[in-house]
């Protein structure tokens, strides 16, 4: 039997405590893992059953959840801590729409319009929003590891989403808000985290991205023009071929990142510049 340090059992504890705890263990179980780090949040999971019914099955069906949204009309469906894992809702306006704390993982999103919704605090592992629209959606402390989100809009939207791993070709964060939330210390640092993500032609331009995860990400071809970089982790990311005019790249971590022989002078405000490969 494995044993578990001290620090992995007392995240472990509360973890399995909250499943005592229905309806409410989600949320606060995902408001554990944001306020402990990506450390202590990967320990504090292992507490959790990930595929339980309740992570796993959908308590609605698409005609139920397409009969809410229109009866809601223009002020949003209310979605609120639902099991909606699994299901296809592509192409579906929900825009407006209350996601906090639902359970969306290995949802079918594709082509939906989400302008304006709230997927705070969201289980969405894997979730597929290929395509879809999310202008100015709230994704605060969503767990988005390993989604489809290629294409995907999310201009001027409020993101400290983690979205490790995931497949983000061709969105757009035009104008995002995806810093760290700096006023909000008691819970931790809540920033958007695109660790190992493919954010290959992505365009961030004009986004805050101050403080946020981007190491060992694959930004070839991504547009941060007039971006905000300001003490983000880069390290080991590929950065290669990506535009950065006009970019605040004051702290930004290079450590062992991948950039273009050419823009080393432009990264001269940057930490680590000297163990990053320039090619």
């Amino acid at each position: 039997m494995e044993t578990l340090n001290p620090k992995q059992q007392a995240s472990t504890a509360v973890a399995r405590a909250l499943l005592s705890i229905p309806k409410a263990w989600p949320a606060l179980g995902l408001l554990l893992a944001i306020a402990s780090g990506p450390a202590l949040a990967q320990d504090a999971m292992r507490g959790l059953d990930m595929a339980s019914p309740d992570m796993t099955t959908a308590e609605m069906t698409r005609a139920d959840v397409a009969a809410l949204a229109q009866a809601a009309g223009g002020l949003g469906a209310n979605l609120a801590s639902k099991r909606l894992s699994g299901l296809d809702l592509s192409g579906l306006d929900l825009a407006h729409a209350n996601f906090r704390a639902a359970r969306l993982n290995h949802a079918n999103l594709a082509g939906a319009k989400l302008d304006g919704a709230i997927l705070d605090q969201v289980w969405a592992l894997e979730v597929d929003l290929t395509g879809a629209s999310l202008i100015g959606a709230s994704l605060f402390g969503a767990q988005m590891q390993g989604a489809h989100v290629e294409r995907a809009d999310f201009s001027g939207a409020r993101v400290t989403a983690d979205m490790s791993g995931a497949h983000l070709a061709g969105a757009r964060f035009i104008g995002a808000n995806c810093a760290a939330d700096e006023k909000n210390q008691s819970m931790g640092l809540m920033r958007a985290v695109f660790k190992s993500a493919d954010l290959a032609g992505a365009d961030f331009t004009g986004a805050d991205l101050a403080r946020a995860d981007f190491s060992f990400a694959k930004l070839g071809g991504a547009n941060l023009t007039k971006a905000s970089l300001r003490e983000a982790d880069a390290s080991g990311a590929d950065l290669r071929g990506a535009r950065f005019e006009g970019a605040n790249v004051s702290g930004l971590d290079l450590a062992g990142a991948s950039i273009d022989a050419s823009a080393a002078a432009f990264f001269a405000p940057a930490i680590n510049l000297k163990r990053a490969f320039a090619q």
